[in-house]
């Protein structure tokens, strides 16, 4: 009696053994045909980005989002195969995305609007731009952040959510930058001869663009003075070069040609 029960014993056993054996071997090889698939996927779409115009941290994010989703996706399908319920787990994985997502919202945000700056390019690395009360040079677009250095050599973090969602002024788009200054002159000094001056003093700076041309023209009537707009144009990066030069150079050569800059003057008289 032993020796059958010992049988029935061993042939049960065998017979387990061999449907798991079965179901496991199937699973090993949907995880295997699963792994290799992903990695031509990924591989696929590596060579298709590498030809396109994107950011390289926009690409490699991409990348590993689509690999750690297909292999989550693979391992719930091989969940599946050794007979776990995965309906529970998908349901514990969302609630789990789902606690993730409300905690991480700003983060989030700043993520969405990281994707969008890399996908959209308002701006790239070295425009000068001005967004969120800061003006300044990019030097770094990041996904979650873009770092500007601010003409005092300041290093700003602006949040990309709050970056894409306001307004951005770039400097750098039209391949040079206006200059505005005013100067006054007195209302007894010929108007037309300080214009010349002015002029033939900004055509003379090998910083100020002749292209489009410099303007120099009365801007107001003021209570002291005449007031005349200057405006040269410049490159980014001599746009200081040229402010201050043509501030010196202008009031130099206003000089020169007895031109008056007048200046406020108080005057004093004695009681009797």
């Amino acid at each position: 009696m032993g020796d059958i029960l010992k049988d029935i014993d061993l042939k049960n056993i065998w017979t387990i053994v061999a449907e798991y054996a079965l179901v496991i071997g199937q699973a090993l090889l949907v995880l295997v045909i699963g792994l290799w698939v992903i990695k031509i996927i990924v591989k696929g779409l590596k060579k298709t980005l590498k030809g396109r115009d994107l950011d390289e941290s926009l690409k490699g994010f991409v990348l590993n989002l689509l690999s750690w989703g297909l292999k989550a996706l693979l391992i719930i399908t091989v969940l599946g195969q050794l007979g776990v319920k995965t309906t529970s787990f998908v349901a514990i994985i969302g609630a789990a995305g789902l606690a993730i997502g409300l905690a991480l919202q700003g983060s989030l945000a700043n993520f969405a609007g990281g994707v969008l700056i890399l996908l959209f390019k308002p701006f790239k690395i070295g425009d000068l731009i001005q967004a969120q009360d800061v003006i300044g040079v990019v030097k770094e677009i990041q996904i979650f952040v873009t770092k500007v250095i601010t003409p005092d050599n300041k290093e700003v973090i602006i949040p990309n959510g709050a970056l894409s969602n306001g307004n951005i002024t770039n400097l750098s788009s039209t391949g040079n930058l206006r200059v505005d200054l005013t100067v006054g002159i007195s209302y007894s000094d010929d108007i037309e001869k300080a214009k010349n001056v002015i002029m033939e003093t900004l055509l003379s700076d090998p910083k100020v663009l002749k292209t489009p041309a410099p303007t120099v023209a009365v801007g107001e009537l003021a209570d002291s003075s005449v007031n005349i707009l200057v405006r040269p144009h410049a490159t980014v990066d001599d746009y200081w070069d040229v402010y201050f030069n043509s501030l010196e150079q202008v009031k130099i050569a206003l000089d020169n040609a007895g031109i008056e800059i007048p200046f406020p003057q108080r005057v004093v008289h004695n009681a009797k």
